[in-house]
């Protein structure tokens, strides 16, 4: 049995058709914290790729645990090889969040997690816990950092712990308003430390 889409055969006797793109991952560098500040992913430094080798850049970041409570993680950019990373960003954020019993569950746009035209470090999710088992994952991508024509997009999307036994589901999306090369991305808490977690920056295609 073939999957056909506008006369091109997808997938036939279950092989998909070689021609067909399917956006290869391709691991580029992880980076694990203890007790740190930041993760830094800096182009050229430490094995680390951020240029015209992948249109698309996806970071994974896996159980990153907060050394305060209710803290917000956050990222930011830079185009100078990581001397400063203070973009300006124009950006929105909502989320969603349930609690464990079931008292509230909220679908809600927060203005006060966007950015119009800042160079603040946007917010990926809220409302972090510190417990023992808690902590945030989720995935940002970052679209043709390399470009010196477009703005650079990029969408966010997280899930944690939150400190009041929730489970908060976080959206964030954006474009950094510059048309110089991005070369660095910077993830940190909004205070105290990431005391344990992974991300992993990958490239994609090629």
């Amino acid at each position: 049995m073939a999957v056909i889409s506008n006369g091109t055969t997808l997938i036939d006797n279950g092989i998909l058709d070689a021609a067909i793109p399917t956006g290869k991952m391709t691991l580029i560098k992880t980076l694990t914290a203890s007790s740190s500040a930041t993760l830094s992913f800096v182009d050229g430094t430490s094995d680390v790729v951020l240029d015209d080798t992948y249109d698309e850049y996806v970071f994974k970041f896996i159980n990153m645990h907060p050394q305060n409570d209710a803290v917000e993680f956050h990222f930011n950019i830079s185009t100078d090889g990581g001397s400063n990373y203070n973009v300006t960003k124009t950006t929105s954020f909502f989320w969603t969040y349930h609690y464990e019993d079931d008292s509230e569950a909220v679908l809600s746009y927060q203005t006060g997690r966007d950015l119009a035209q800042s160079t603040a470090f946007q917010t990926l999710t809220s409302q972090v816990g510190n417990g023992a088992d808690e902590c945030v994952t989720g995935l940002l991508h970052l679209f043709n950092p390399s470009s010196t024509t477009f703005v650079k997009h990029f969408i966010g999307t997280t899930n944690s712990y939150g400190n009041g036994n929730a489970s908060i589901n976080g959206f964030s999306s954006g474009y950094a308003n510059t048309t110089s090369a991005v070369n660095a991305v910077q993830f940190k808490m909004a205070s105290g430390n990431i005391d344990d977690g992974v991300i992993k920056l990958y490239g994609i295609g090629g």
